[in-house]
């Protein structure tokens, strides 16, 4: 019988990170999936969705969602918080 051949440690490190990445890259695809197929559910339902910037959807269609909340009339304004 011959010789069996052995898997060196670099070889099994670099197996296991390709499949890691692939299924990184698989789970990201699937994600962008979902959310293109609530995103035409959603304008089938009439309810237009706009993409902003930063990626972040929000939905023209209900007005004052994401609005800011508009001071009090000699109102101070308030400091940031730390």
């Amino acid at each position: 019988m011959g010789a069996k051949k052995r898997q060196t440690m670099g070889k099994i490190m670099r197996e296991r990170e390709r499949a890691e990445k692939r299924a990184l890259k698989k789970e990201k695809k699937d994600e962008k999936k979902i959310a293109a197929a609530a995103a035409r559910e959603a304008e089938a339902l009439g309810y237009p969705i706009a993409a902003r910037e930063d990626g972040d959807e929000t939905d023209p269609g209900i007005p004052g969602l994401h609005d800011e909340v508009p001071a009090e009339a000699g109102a101070p304004p308030t400091a940031p918080v730390n």
